[in-house]
């Protein structure tokens, strides 16, 4: 009952997240929504900013899982390092509440602005992890994992977001090439 309880207003604070953003939500809605009295949101949560940070580690739990997801064994470490971050940042342009709160983000809410930081970088030491592990088996040159991650996840956002303000969409195959020449080549191992 108390896990039903909490997944309630787990879900109802992400609904009520993506539908009027961070700063707007209050407890009372998310208790309306959540079908509790609001004194019960805080037997599980100190406040609304700890709510958010919880599910910001969901979301980014399932980000992981869609982007492992992807391995292959078979397939090159730059195939992969391009499947995994690419189906992240789809995840990302799926999910609602991250769309909103990227929205959001833009005008400095500090509370969202620190959970999208949380967030960026949760995928920069995800992209890291396999930078090394693509080292230590001597598949890239030696470089300094997370500066690497952190361009790369940049570069993508720049192609996938960026570009098309002003530009036509880029189609997956697209953006693997321009990694491929970009980054990869530079990495690669001969």
């Amino acid at each position: 009952m108390e896990i039903d309880r909490r997944r309630n207003i787990v879900e109802a604070a992400e609904k009520s997240f993506s539908l009027f953003g961070y700063k707007a939500t209050t407890m009372d809605q998310i208790a309306k929504l959540a079908n509790v009295g609001k004194g019960t949101i805080y037997t599980f949560f100190k406040n609304k900013e700890e709510l958010l940070q919880f599910i910001m580690e969901e979301l980014i739990k399932e980000m992981k899982t869609a982007a492992e997801e992807t391995y292959d064994k078979n397939i090159s470490f730059h195939k992969f390092v391009h499947r995994a971050i690419y189906k992240m940042l789809e995840y990302r342009m799926e999910h609602q509440l991250a769309i909103k709160l990227f929205e959001e983000g833009k005008f400095g809410t500090p509370e969202v602005v620190e959970a999208l930081k949380y967030f960026e970088d949760a995928i920069v030491n995800y992209i890291s992890h396999i930078i090394q592990e693509a080292i230590n088996k001597g598949f890239i040159h030696p470089c300094d994992p997370k500066i690497t991650a952190y361009i790369i996840l940049k570069m993508y956002v720049a192609l996938i977001f960026d570009w098309e303000k002003n530009n036509p969409s880029l189609s997956k195959e697209e953006i693997a090439d321009l990694m491929n020449l970009y980054i990869f080549k530079g990495l690669a191992v001969s």
